[in-house]
């Protein structure tokens, strides 16, 4: 907890205002008051309501849906902040938008999660906070620090007391595999691989597993679950091969479309998910759980504030 002066503020945008509020809690703070609101013809509206000049201001805001909108709602926060001189400006975004379109897969594609870094940074960000980019590069694509904070060790450590000599980290497809790997190593057990081919987008189709999963407990590790496509064909395929239970964790929590339903229908008997992304009540299902980011992010920003290293917010 920080007990020394009173140089530091936290303000939450609309997106996450609980894992916001609950980031302040663990730091012995209460958040700073700020309005967030919108004018008749939808622009967005701010205003600080406390003095912030030579303070070092975190605001924490997920891109997350409305992904447009939240943005938005952050790079006038920004700008607010550094207009009010800020003596430091770190833009805390547990979850990331736009990091998933990192390349031009096509040509003529943008890179719009550069195009999202150079706006962060232009609105007057002097660093940022975040956790499990979708591509751990994307650190190098601010002209500013990037803190990347890694959701692995909750995830993995809540699957601890379930592993034994049948438990298999599996990787729901090849650009995971990274990822898994870790969580296998950290967890001390085999890895497999579900390897499949997509046609066209969002059309995935499984091909075959690598990797011995008959008789085993499965746990499917990935950064996000979106449409959920991806992970309950992953299920599919790991039920289909033998596996006795399905586990999945992800960090994410995005659950666009069809995700809902896919997961309450698919083989997983339990996925565990991190709160980067509110999980609103009529997508909560008994077979998710969620684990909370908070004490993470507290303890970095307070890293951030005493200038130490982030390294030791794991041990």
């Amino acid at each position: 907890m920080i007990t020394h002066g009173n140089e530091i503020k936290i303000f939450a945008g609309n997106s996450n205002e609980k894992l916001a509020k609950d980031i302040a809690h663990n730091l012995g703070f209460e958040l700073s008051e700020i309005e967030v609101g919108h004018f008749s013809d939808g622009e967005t509206s701010v205003h600080l309501g406390e003095t912030v000049r030579g303070r070092d201001v975190f605001i924490v805001q997920s891109t997350c849906a409305p992904v447009n909108e939240n943005l938005m709602e952050l790079l006038i926060m920004i700008d607010a902040a550094r207009r009010a001189s800020a003596g430091r400006i770190t833009a805390v975004v547990p979850y990331f938008g736009y990091a998933r379109q990192d390349r031009k897969a096509r040509s003529r594609d943008p890179i719009t999660a550069k195009l999202v870094a150079d706006i962060i940074t232009s609105a007057g960000a002097d660093r940022v906070l975040t956790m499990d980019l979708h591509a751990a590069q994307i650190q190098g694509f601010f002209d500013i620090p990037v803190d990347h904070l890694l959701g692995g060790p909750l995830l993995y450590k809540y699957f601890e007391n379930k592993v034994d000599e049948d438990f298999v980290v599996v990787s729901p497809d090849i650009g995971s595999v990274s990822r898994a790997r870790n969580v296998a190593t950290k967890l001390n057990c085999p890895m497999a691989i579900v390897d499949k081919r997509r046609p066209k987008a969002n059309q995935i189709e499984v091909m075959n597993i690598i990797g011995d999963v008959k008789g085993k407990k499965c746990l499917m590790v990935d950064d996000m679950i979106d449409t959920a496509g991806t992970i309950c064909q992953g299920a599919e395929a790991l039920y289909n091969n033998g596996a006795k239970e399905i586990y999945a964790c992800a960090t994410h929590a995005v659950l666009s479309g069809p995700a809902i339903d896919r997961i309450r229908d698919s083989h997983i008997t339990e996925m565990v998910l991190l709160d980067t992304i509110p999980l609103p009540e009529e997508k909560k299902l008994d077979k998710i759980k969620v684990l909370s980011v908070a004490k993470l992010f507290a303890r970095a920003i307070e890293n951030i504030y005493l200038d130490k290293q982030m390294s030791e917010i794991y041990d």
